[in-house]
């Protein structure tokens, strides 16, 4: 009889291990995924300035005022979530009118620096440079004047 009853404890142990492994598992929430970022497909400029030239894949001079002997102008951009290959345009317009546009390739990946130049022809005045993704959507406006 000792016997018997050595072996329903055992028994009824393990079943209550078991009870409250199983327990403990369904108490715990499976991990919900995180939610993706608003525009999670969008492109972000994190650097956008106007500059008389640059260096090293760096601007430099960046400016709101140039002096009118500035014979170009570049617009520099730091993008940044580049879900996959796309382009920008680069606006170029003296007061109020557009005068040019160039696109550039932005890779995908997390981080890709370019720019494109404007040569000003000793026009004084307002200025804008507009970036915009490939859809057509101004990711950025800066203005600048040339005196």
């Amino acid at each position: 009889m000792k016997k018997l009853e050595k072996v329903m404890v055992m028994l009824l142990a393990s079943v209550l291990m078991m009870g409250s492994i199983v327990l403990s598992a369904s108490g715990q929430e499976k991990a919900k995924p995180e939610a993706p970022p608003k525009d999670a497909g969008a492109v972000t400029l994190v650097r956008a300035v106007v500059a008389t030239g640059v260096e090293n894949s760096e601007p430099v001079g960046a400016a709101e005022t140039f002096p009118a002997s500035t014979e170009k102008v570049y617009c520099f951009i730091e993008a940044t979530n580049i879900p996959k290959d796309t382009e920008v345009t680069f606006v170029w317009s003296h007061g109020g009118k557009e005068l040019s546009k160039f696109g550039l390739p932005l890779k995908q990946g997390a981080r890709w620096r370019t720019f494109a130049y404007k040569t000003i022809y000793g026009m004084k005045g307002d200025w804008t440079a507009e970036i915009k993704d490939a859809d057509g959507k101004v990711l950025k406006e800066i203005k600048f004047k040339i005196e």
